[in-house]
């Protein structure tokens, strides 16, 4: 039995007290917990009115390596999409983001691509093209595509989930998000899912022992109510026993958390709650994390306790997220197929004068890590796709952008081999591990130069480059080269291609808005920028 941390309610405390020594649950325990308005608010200072605390992390961006000196590149994979949702969350509030809300990677997976699926045993396939780069024609710009097996929501296994809600004072404006969010999460569950749910303010407490029972779950939902400080670290605690305590072989073991990521009681330092989300994962209890709010989000917490615990981080900035994140995507979002997955690409100095991986800063791991299977990488969920891009300068080519490195005086090779002689560009490894594995498998595949030119390229490297090219502007990158906002409009309009539910259509969008605010004085403006029916893309 999980025991009960009472939410500084005497008579919540006494009735707690009373379930854990019977052993049992009582309907008036989770009824005092979840309509209790008397949370602790001892230590919560609100934020002046106006006033900004987000966090964000340090993004030092990739530059050009030279390919003969350091012809082997590694990144863990990143499934994470946080960043564009809140990207757009500045702009739809009339401001230029912070170039550190930038992760162009998570800008460029934020969206389907129409990459195969896989037909072997493999969790995933991959695909690669190459084409010219459109913020410097004389580049070539090379996309990875990795696609996750999909799955039918009543073939995925029996889910183990809690949910763990931040109720602190902070949240109290998104508590009507998170509480939605969360109930259409509930909606698409199945009778062998359990759902339990924690809640954390000034202390933490069990408001709902894990069930199926969907109408209780939601019942449990709509009477949360906000108010105290931030005990994240006993939350999180608190969370993964009542998950352990549930915990199923073989199913979907996870702890859900949605808040804005403010711990300011008890354990709060990230390296603290780091390593305690590490031990879980270990055992087999993943981390999904819900990112809310305006103001203090702390975006770098969020994102590294979700790395740490194989598992995802998304912001949500709407209804709209929330469907996509929780409905369209739960699969994804809720169910790994494949853990540690790491990508090394190995570049043919024959061909290949220098490249540059774009985005993926905080993933790039040491060449050795590739095949040292206690080295920790991304996790691929049911239906994931992911899209690395690389910068490559082709041999032989004059740009400023290149690297440049004395040449080496005990590697000067007399003979090229036979593949150094090839027209390959590439070798693209990867590996993966099983959700319950602890031995990584290897997938391996050259890539040759295709001498393709960007108009003849696929919808789906077309509409990466734009978003990549976009990140680059919002950045203020060193290596936007020629790259435009009037360019990126171009480039993903006519890109565009199915877009099934009008991600692609609405990035178009957003792109006129962040154009429109770029061009202002300072990049920034009070008033929101709304889209005109100009800024529509063509068919749409």
């Amino acid at each position: 039995m999980i025991p009960r941390h009472p939410i500084l309610l005497a008579a919540l405390a006494l009735l707690s007290v009373a379930a854990c020594a019977t052993g049992g649950t009582d309907g008036a325990v989770e009824d005092a917990a979840v309509q209790s308005t008397a949370y602790d608010t001892a230590g919560y200072v609100a934020p002046e009115p106006g006033s900004n605390t987000e966090e964000y992390a340090h993004v030092a961006e990739n530059g050009f390596r030279d390919a003969r000196a350091t012809p082997l590149s590694t990144f863990a994979i990143d499934v994470d999409r946080a960043s564009y949702a809140n990207v757009r969350r500045f702009l739809e509030q009339g401001q230029m983001p912070p170039a550190d809300a930038v992760r162009i990677e998570e800008l460029v997976n934020y969206f389907e691509y129409d990459d195969p699926d896989p037909t072997g045993g493999e969790p995933f396939a991959v695909r690669t093209e190459v084409a010219d780069a459109p913020w410097n024609p004389g580049h070539r710009l090379v996309r990875i595509g990795i696609q996750g097996r999909r799955m039918d929501v009543r073939d995925m296994p029996p889910g183990n989930l809690v949910f763990l809600v931040d109720v602190s004072g902070s949240m109290e404006p998104d508590l009507p998000l998170v509480k939605a969010a969360l109930s259409r999460l509930v909606d698409q569950l199945r009778d062998r899912d359990r759902v339990g749910i924690v809640v954390y303010a000034g202390a933490a407490g069990v408001v709902l022992e894990p069930t199926s029972d969907r109408r209780e779950i939601l019942d449990a939902l709509d009477r949360l109510q906000a108010g105290g400080s931030t005990a994240g670290g006993e939350g999180i605690r608190l969370a993964y026993r009542l998950a352990r305590d549930g915990f199923v072989r073989g199913a979907n073991n996870r702890v859900i958390l949605a808040t804005d990521g403010d711990f300011n009681v008890g354990v709060s330092s990230q390296g603290e709650l780091v390593r305690l989300i590490e031990q879980e994962r270990e055992d087999g209890i993943f981390l999904t994390v819900l990112g809310f709010g305006s103001g203090n989000l702390a975006d770098a917490r969020m994102e590294a306790l979700a790395d740490h615990g194989n598992g995802n981080y998304a912001y949500v900035d709407g209804q709209d997220e929330a469907e996509k994140v929780l409905v369209r995507e739960m699969g994804g979002t809720l169910f790994t197929i494949a853990k540690d997955v790491k990508v090394q690409v190995e570049f043919n100095p024959a061909v290949v004068e220098s490249y540059r991986l774009i985005g993926y800063e905080n993933r790039v791991m040491a060449a050795e890590d590739f095949n040292d299977d206690r080295k920790d990488a991304g996790e691929l969920g049911a239906g994931h796709t992911v899209t690395a891009l690389y910068e490559v300068v082709p041999a032989g080519a004059a740009s400023g952008g290149r690297a440049r490195v004395d040449p080496l005086r005990y590697q000067d090779r007399r003979a090229r081999s036979g593949a150094e002689a090839s027209d390959e560009l590439m070798t693209v490894k990867l590996r993966y591990k099983e959700p319950e594995g602890d031995e990584s498998r290897l997938i391996e595949r050259a890539v040759r130069e295709s001498g393709r030119r960007l108009d003849d390229a696929s919808d789906d490297l077309r509409f990466a480059a734009a978003v990549a090219q976009w990140g680059m502007l919002l950045r203020g990158s060193a290596h936007a080269g020629r790259a435009s906002y009037e360019d990126v409009v171009e480039l993903a309009r006519g890109a565009v291609g199915r877009d099934a539910h009008g991600d692609r259509a609405a990035f178009v969008r957003l792109v006129q808005s962040s154009r429109r605010l770029a061009s202002r004085s300072g990049g920034v403006n009070d008033e929101p920028v709304i889209p005109s029916e100009e800024d529509l893309p063509h068919g749409h």
